[in-house]
């Protein structure tokens, strides 16, 4: 395994100490995320952790029949692999690639080590679970009393904050099972934002042209949600 060079995209290993950074090194891998790979499965035991730098990771809530709801995305502000750190090893939940990138790959036994330790690690990990907690809660508040339309705004700006430019690559029928609504309701919403003028879409390509209009377009639950990452993740509080 090569040391990589670091690559400060990653703002969970930007916000570490250099002496903590060093031990981590040595231990990452840059890896390539495909869209659609799986990097877990309901109830498998993780192997690696994965920190984004470019790429977005869908959580996705897997029912018996198939169907499938996201509960949470994760980019360059995070990481893959929760359960790993809090002691439960495994979660229901699926870990799919929805935008493709790279990655800073880690094996599970390094990341709980470094934990362990009880440094700034620590705190990272444990601040940035209670931020990915919110948006889990957000989301199904979100789901359950607001309509399409302001779904598809806060999924949009949710996905826009982890990417470094403003275009998605997504078909509405992958944008449905995220929001786990009817395509046909996706199609409707994309409609309008794009007669707005707000997004550009065309053969699956997103591109958002006025960012400050989506953001009035989306309901509360966007605004939390960052709210609470940009809070929980200031370097200042963390050190």
């Amino acid at each position: 395994m090569s040391v990589p060079q670091f690559n400060p995209r990653s703002q969970l290993l930007a916000l570490l100490p250099d002496d903590e950074l060093a031990r981590l090194l040595p231990h990452l891998e840059r890896v390539t995320l495909p869209l659609g790979k799986s990097l877990c499965e309901s109830g498998s035991v993780m192997q690696h952790a994965y920190f984004p730098l470019d790429a977005i990771v869908s959580l996705l809530c897997v029912m018996e029949n198939g169907a499938s709801t996201e509960i949470a995305v994760v980019g360059n502000e995070g990481i893959v692999g929760v359960s790993l750190f809090m002691g439960g090893e495994t979660t229901p939940s699926r870990a799919i690639v929805q935008s493709a990138g790279e990655a800073y790959r880690l094996e599970g036994q390094s990341l709980k080590d470094e934990f362990y330790r009880g440094g700034v690690m620590q705190r990272l990990l444990l601040r940035y679970t209670q931020a990915l907690l919110t948006q889990m809660a957000q989301t199904a508040v979100c789901n359950r009393h607001h309509t399409v339309d302001q779904q598809l705004c806060r999924w949009l700006l949710l996905s826009l904050d982890r990417l470094p430019g403003d275009q998605l690559i997504m078909t509405q029928e992958l944008i449905a099972n995220m929001l786990g609504v009817r395509r046909e309701g996706v199609t409707e919403s994309a409609g309008k934002l794009q007669r707005a003028g707000l997004i550009d879409y065309h053969r699956g390509h997103i591109t958002v042209l006025d960012r400050m209009r989506l953001e009035g377009k989306a309901c509360e639950c966007y605004a939390v949600v960052k709210c609470e990452y940009d809070r929980l993740l200031d370097g200042r509080a963390v050190m």
